[in-house]
């Protein structure tokens, strides 16, 4: 029986109830109605309406498909270009990614109150932050680019000048086994082969570092001594530069024409003639052949042959991507405390391989020589005397004088200038006659000047000292310059004030949204003065680029050193003197140029009183130099203009 029929039956059964008596009695009956339950049978089929298909995840798993390819596609590419490009094609992604991330947010944000942003100086500072991670990321070419871009980080804003003051920082070497493989692709042998080296100690041979002892954005330098003795310099490209320099130079085409067109500055053109020299200074033999031309010329001027050096090449042990060189010992620039310590080496006696002075001592033979000693670069300390307290005991005056010397006779006699004389690359020496002698390195990065180019940027040079304002706007204007004291005043590296000025609107008593609204209003300015100086792109000599380069990078060095020299009056020198000297010019010419070189040394006579003032209150601790005080109108000027000049160029 079941449920249902036993629930049935009890509620058809009639119930009893006690009485109070105790006798049991029936109580009236309860009816249900017959209609009120209906048996358990399924329902039909037309009740249940349609079928509803089962779940199959059809798209889901379609787009899991598609995601898993991608996966795998995106690891097989990434695992081929790593492999076989050098992470070109990663590198390039992600230049082409941030670069659009930067110009979204120049585009949203750059105006006087940011929506997304709390100040233009925040926009600024971000950004900056974007891109010295790409450029660390990236390394190699784009490290070369940051550090070219450093040069001229003046006319950025001051977020951006802190942070490409950076890149100067030593590049991470490679290791030995990616050196040993560009050695044996570029001359199908080993390098204890090549160089006669060996690295277990096997009489008659040299030896080689393995660990690099300077490394750079494009390569590093290994020290090494040959069978004959010589001691050598092998400056190694790293193996994945050949590998990136089409891709990077690419990317860096594309951005510019971007950035160019988005933000209105007329600069793509300058593009095509810095790609062809960045990718020349890959190129070691064209390296070695601005290395042997620069000492053929500096043989041939009596005024700096026995004051600069160019270290000799061996053409036998170099290819397009090794070049090696005479090891040179000396100080570096940057040190100024040994350049100018007293001379502890000896009467008579120049710094290790200056001028016929041995590279060491005279050992004792009574003093055993530990063995290992031959395996390694000896350290050559002896001249700076007991606990190494001694210098090279030079005048930073004649130092500097040598270096403007040099880069002012590249510019105006020469027409071969070199354009990364930072002080890394410039080495000093102390010759036997107590002079300084100076030793320029890395020459990659030159630029040859036309003579009639040339002699027009002399003339320029003259016009610029004596405020000759006929000519300096007739040759601003043939360059397509627009503004012509602009222009002087970034070639002097100070300010021009020979034609109108405008007067500068201070910001003292601003409230904090006029501030914003001024600041606007001067990167604004920034942008047109870069647009004036720019001009007719079309007459622009490409050659500027590189030169002012050159300029701001010698008065750095002399800043840096205390401005021990007129730097301007020295090279308005070799400007007026070279119109003399130069032998492409007709003789005629040539005698009325001397006549005004007299002039000209006359006039430069009260840059002279300027400069002795400085250096007497710089002597009473009343103020800096001379350099000092250009950077401090160049800094008023430039305001003036948009552009705040607060950082050291080689802060980093």
């Amino acid at each position: 029986m079941t449920l249902a029929h036993t629930t049935l039956l009890r509620t058809l059964r009639p119930t009893v109830a006690p009485r109070p008596c105790g006798v049991w009695c029936p109580l009236p009956r309860r009816y249900v109605h017959p209609g009120e339950f209906q048996p358990f049978v399924p329902p039909s089929p037309s009740s249940l309406g349609k079928p509803t298909p089962a779940k199959t995840y059809t798209r889901t798993r379609k787009w899991l498909r598609r995601l898993v390819y991608a996966s795998i596609a995106t690891g097989v590419i990434y695992g081929i270009d790593r492999q076989f490009y050098a992470s070109s094609l990663t590198r390039t992604a992600r230049t082409f990614s941030l670069g659009l991330l930067v110009a979204i947010d120049y585009k949203v944000n750059f105006r006087p109150h940011p929506p997304l942003a709390s100040s233009i100086t925040a926009v600024h500072a971000r950004n900056a932050e974007r891109l010295s991670d790409l450029l660390r990321h990236n390394g190699g070419l784009y490290l070369k680019m940051g550090q070219a871009i450093a040069m001229q980080s003046a006319i950025l804003p001051p977020e951006f000048q802190q942070m490409f003051s950076r890149m100067f920082d030593d590049a991470p070497q490679n290791d030995w086994k990616d050196v040993e493989k560009v050695i044996r692709e570029d001359f199908g042998k080993s390098p204890e082969e090549v160089f006669g080296v060996s690295f277990d100690g096997a009489p008659g041979k040299g030896v080689m570092e393995r660990k690099a002892r300077a490394s750079a954005s494009v390569a590093q330098v290994h020290w090494a001594r040959l069978q004959d003795g010589r001691e050598v310099a092998i400056k190694i490209q790293k193996r994945e530069i050949i590998q990136q320099l089409a891709w990077d130079l690419w990317a860096f085409k594309v951005v510019t024409y971007i950035y160019s067109k988005l933000f209105d500055i007329p600069f793509y053109s300058l593009v095509p003639y810095i790609s062809e020299r960045l990718s020349l200074e890959t190129d070691f033999e064209n390296e070695a052949t601005n290395s042997e031309t620069m000492a053929r010329l500096v043989a041939g001027e009596p005024r700096l042959r026995d004051r600069v050096y160019i270290p000799k090449v061996f053409r036998e042990l170099s290819s397009k991507r090794v070049m090696t060189a005479e090891w040179v010992e000396g100080v570096r620039l940057w040190d100024k405390d040994s350049i100018t310590r007293t001379w502890r080496g000896g009467w008579r006696q120049g710094s290790p391989g200056c001028h016929g002075t041995p590279l060491d001592p005279p050992k004792s033979k009574s003093v055993p020589q530990p063995p290992q000693i031959a395996n390694l670069k000896p350290e050559r300390n002896h001249w700076k005397g007991q606990n190494n307290r001694g210098g090279l005991g030079l005048s930073l005056k004649d130092v500097m004088t040598t270096m403007v010397d040099l880069f002012s006779a590249q510019m105006f006699l020469f027409g071969w200038v070199h354009c990364d004389p930072h002080p890394g690359n410039i080495f000093i020496r102390r010759k036997p006659s107590g002079q300084p002698e100076l030793v320029l390195i890395d020459h990659g990065l030159y630029i040859h000047m036309e003579p009639g180019f040339r002699h027009q940027y002399a003339r320029f040079w003259k016009a610029l000292l004596t405020f000759d304002n006929g000519t300096l706007g007739e040759i601003a204007k043939g360059w397509g310059v627009n503004n012509a004291d602009i222009f002087a005043s970034a070639t002097l590296m100070r300010p021009y004030r020979g034609g109108d000025m405008s007067t500068r609107r201070g910001i003292e008593g601003l409230s904090k949204s006029e501030r914003a609204e001024r600041h606007y209003e001067m990167q604004q300015a920034a942008r047109k003065a870069v647009r004036e100086i720019l001009g007719d792109e079309s007459k622009w000599p490409r050659e500027l680029i590189f030169i002012g380069r050159n300029l701001r990078i010698v008065q750095a060095n002399n800043q840096f050193l205390g401005s021990p020299v007129n730097r301007v009056k020295i090279t308005g020198m070799w400007a007026s003197r070279a119109l003399v000297d130069a032998p492409d010019l007709p003789l005629a010419e040539k005698i009325r140029n001397l006549g005004r070189h007299v002039v000209f040394r006359m006039v430069l006579f009260t840059s002279d009183i300027f400069f002795w003032f400085t250096k007497i209150r710089q002597w009473l601790r009343l103020g800096g130099g001379m350099e000092d005080d250009i950077e401090a109108q160049m800094q008023n000027m430039a305001k003036d203009l948009g552009v705040e000049l607060n950082q050291n160029v080689f802060e980093g």
